[in-house]
């Protein structure tokens, strides 16, 4: 009994440290956002997206290298089905979050597309270290393609926020650049997101739960915390941009970079029943953000609702 409440309080610190990170990222990415000319849905698709997954990938990572590819896969599947559904979902209830058309007929389709792309790779029950590369490349061309959207959009975006961060910023650390105002909230995140994964693991096991259900649940919820904490954040301050962009950005970064960069460093043995469940799930969760998005360019309470409805539906079929 003592074991255990030491390892709730460990979630309980993690949560403190991911709600921290989480406020330092989002002030730091608007920052750089307005000096550089960079539009908010940029930065949450590349630097909010990928300091969030950090925690994924390295659990992924240490899974994979331990044996565990069942907890490394059921961790990035559940983590993509906690971003749409989860995530989304719970942030369109606290607020309504309004949603840029190039967000539905260019990320969501470049995230769908990297997700089939599995398919193919995983057929033969195993994701090798070719196999890695290949989605690493598709990671790069991903962030060409971003970088080079960029210039296709006016930088309006220059003093958008000025008044924002003249108010969110203050005090001793006011001074700090902007940089490292996304280092240490990344850095955060991480803490944050391994205290919980480790707590929660350590509840889970004690509780009698398979490392197959801990993969999809704890620690994919657990793992994905950071993405809620930064999405909330962005949508109570109305940054709307950098709340989708960091779940769409953070699903094709789970797929293209972790996945890419775990089966590099050991090749992952693939269970059947991803391409019968897991993939499945990820997918029709994705194919129905697309009309949610494209109903009025906003998601709405009750489509949150839907979408939260859908991911917990989803997570109970996996299990």
């Amino acid at each position: 009994m003592p074991d255990l409440v030491l390892d709730v309080a460990l979630m309980a610190l993690g949560v403190g440290v991911l709600y921290f990170g989480a406020e330092w990222l989002v002030r730091g990415s608007a920052r750089l956002a307005a000096t550089l000319g960079v539009t908010p849905i940029v930065v949450g698709l590349t630097v909010v997206s990928f300091g969030t997954s950090a925690p994924e990938l390295v659990v992924s990572v240490v899974a994979a290298y331990g044996g565990n590819s069942d907890l490394a896969l059921g961790n990035i599947m559940g983590s993509n089905l906690a971003n749409i559904g989860l995530i989304l979902g719970l942030t369109a209830i606290v607020r309504p979050l309004d949603v840029q058309a190039r967000v539905v007929w260019r990320e969501m389709p470049l995230m769908l597309l990297v997700t089939v792309a599995l398919y193919p790779l995983v057929w033969d029950l195993r994701l090798s270290g070719g196999d890695g590369v290949l989605l690493l490349m598709a990671l790069a061309a991903y962030l060409v393609f971003v970088f080079q959207s960029v210039g296709e959009e006016a930088p309006q975006i220059l003093g958008e926020y000025e008044s924002f961060m003249k108010a969110s910023v203050g005090g001793a650390m006011a001074h700090l650049p902007d940089v490292m105002w996304v280092i240490a909230g990344s850095g955060c995140l991480v803490l944050g997101g391994y205290c919980i994964v480790e707590g929660a693991v350590q509840v889970a096991g004690a509780l009698g739960l398979s490392q197959v259900v801990i993969g999809l649940t704890v620690v994919a919820v657990g793992t994905s915390l950071p993405e809620l904490a930064t999405s909330l954040v962005a949508a109570v301050r109305r940054e709307s941009d950098i709340a989708v962009g960091n779940v769409i950005g953070s699903n094709i970064f789970n797929v293209a970079g972790i996945l890419g960069v775990t089966s590099v460093i050991e090749p992952l043995v693939i269970p059947s029943t991803l391409l019968t469940r897991e993939l499945p799930a990820v997918l029709f969760i994705s194919v129905l953000l697309f009309p949610v998005l494209r109903s009025g360019w906003r998601i709405r309470r009750w489509e949150g609702a839907i979408l939260l409805g859908a991911y917990i539906g989803a997570t109970v079929y996996l299990i």
